[in-house]
């Protein structure tokens, strides 16, 4: 008796339909429009690339337009890198997504009669692989996991800070503890690899922050006092402000509604910014040297590093601020380290390699541009470029029904990912705020949201027990990776892009792999 297929599941039946419409979108682009011309512009310098090209409508795709700018460039086969193309006209801007036609052509916005500008970016010369297995399991902890980090380096070490006081580094290639951190008297919050992954710091609700060196797991010395209540957030400075030969710098916020840096050579306070009204929530340092603090007072400010003085405070949010986040957050805290893996042998050209990856991050038409989300209790976010548009907020991104736990940019800077209590996550444009996707799956609060290193994918935690991994293109599911026996609290993708390291309510650290 020959054997019967089961019928296709529903996934494989909207896999297929999926399919069958694309191919007759790419089927029903018009052969007699002639030529269209195209002119190619840097958008990190704004300078063109070549003169107007006339290229055949039927053949402007995206891949064919990488081909072409490729060649006026003059790389080879083995040197082409990935473009994201953008038109912009009338203060909106507009992806290319498959092909000129369907995105600018048939709407309108531009005819054949036209010269067109496109403004190219490039994307991750690597390609990140969707995680969809658990390497490893590893159990030891004795309360929830609140706190998970990578080290900036490489995905094989893995930081966790625990409700059972303790922080501990795990090897996450062969699955086993490598040093457990005792020291803090409550729960670990929060635990920060240093971008040069010399040393760890931790904040805990017993009011201090410490310091440990993370190839022995001993502490650096006693704890840094100062706080008179928990420590919420850390920031280090970044690598390349650091002076030759100086001391490194951290900055810890905390529920005193006070943020306080430290020198973590001589463990004592350089300053105190004291200036918000109720529990500052999230710190964050930024490339061109400004703190940015977001508080439960409903305000952020933006303060000097060096002097500790206040810049400017922003206010349009009707709640707690919740979290924030900058465009140029995975540079700052990778440095030097790069997919490559190379490792400058100098100080000097390290810092120097730490400074122009910095720069190349947050160039945009030729300006140092740092951009700043926030996420509140208000359902509402706000983006922001607070150094060179004012106090004023460039865009109000609505759609969530509940407060906002998480807002994150992905690393390229072109989008923001944001985690509700309603269930969601919602991507949106980082130039504009505009509305992207609503990635619908979780069926519980989701907690944080994490993008690969490639700004292809993404990866959220929920207290529905499960990761899920989405495609940021489609803004459909990738990969979901259930198991989880409760909560999953935190999760981090290494800068690597190797591996996604989970932590939450089950006590246990899961790593998950391609």
């Amino acid at each position: 008796m020959a054997t019967v297929l089961p019928p296709p599941s529903k996934r494989q039946r909207v896999a297929i339909a999926e399919k069958a419409r694309e191919q007759q979108d790419l089927d029903t682009i018009p052969s007699d429009l002639g030529s269209v011309r195209v002119h190619f512009f840097d958008q990190s310098t704004g300078k063109p690339t070549g003169a107007p090209v006339a290229i055949p409508v039927a053949d402007a795709t995206v891949k064919n337009l990488e081909l072409l700018l490729n060649t006026l460039q003059g790389n080879d086969a083995t040197e082409r890198v990935p473009y994201r193309f953008t038109f912009g006209a009338d203060g909106q801007v507009t992806d290319i997504v498959n092909d000129i036609y369907r995105t600018l052509l048939k709407p309108g916005l531009r005819t054949t009669e036209d010269t067109i500008t496109l403004q190219y970016t490039p994307q991750a010369v690597f390609r990140v692989r969707a995680v969809s297995r658990c390497s490893a399991s590893i159990p030891g902890h004795g309360e929830a996991i609140l706190a998970t980090s990578f080290a900036s380096s490489s995905s094989s070490r893995l930081l966790t800070g625990s409700g059972d006081n303790t922080v501990r580094i795990f090897d996450t290639d062969t699955g086993t503890p490598l040093h457990t951190l005792k020291g803090h008297t409550s729960w670990v919050l929060v635990a920060s690899w240093s971008p040069d992954d010399s040393t760890i710091a931790t904040g805990s609700m017993d009011n201090t922050v410490r310091l440990w060196d993370p190839s022995t797991g001993q502490p650096l010395g006693q704890p840094l006092k100062g706080h008179t209540k928990w420590v919420n957030s850390l920031a280090w400075e970044p690598y390349h402000l650091r002076q030759q030969n100086s001391t490194i710098r951290l900055a810890s916020s905390s529920k005193d509604a006070t943020v306080r840096i430290w020198d973590t050579v001589s463990k004592r306070i350089d300053l105190v910014l004291s200036g918000h009204k109720s529990s500052v929530s999230c710190v964050r340092w930024g490339g061109t040297g400004t703190i940015y603090t977001a508080s439960h007072d409903k305000t952020i400010k933006l303060w000097d590093s060096t002097k500790g003085t206040l810049i400017s405070t922003l206010s349009s949010h009707a709640h707690w601020v919740n979290h924030l986040a900058l465009s140029t957050e995975l540079v700052l805290r990778t440095a030097y380290h790069d997919h490559t893996g190379t490792i400058p042998s100098s100080p000097a050209e390290r810092f120097a390699k730490a400074k122009e990856r910095f720069k190349k991050s947050a160039t945009v038409d030729g300006k140092i541009v740092e951009r700043l989300v926030t996420a509140s209790d208000d359902f509402t976010i706000y983006l922001w470029s607070p150094l060179t548009n004012s106090n004023k907020p460039l865009a109000r991104l609505l759609g969530h029904q509940k407060p906002i736990n998480h807002v994150t940019f992905s690393p390229d800077g072109s989008l923001i990912a944001s985690s509700s209590f309603d269930n969601h996550i919602k991507l949106w444009d980082a130039r504009d705020g505009k509305f992207l996707h609503t990635l619908r799956g979780h069926v519980g609060a989701v907690y944080m949201s994490c993008f690969s290193p490639d700004s292809r994918l993404l990866v959220s935690c929920s207290k529905d027990t499960t990761l899920k991994v989405w495609d940021v293109r489609t803004g459909k599911l990738r990969e979901d990776l259930p198991g989880h026996r409760d909560e999953v609290f935190c999760v981090d993708w290494s800068p690597d892009g190797r591996g996604v390291g989970r932590g939450g309510k089950d006590k246990a650290v899961r790593v998950w792999r391609h």
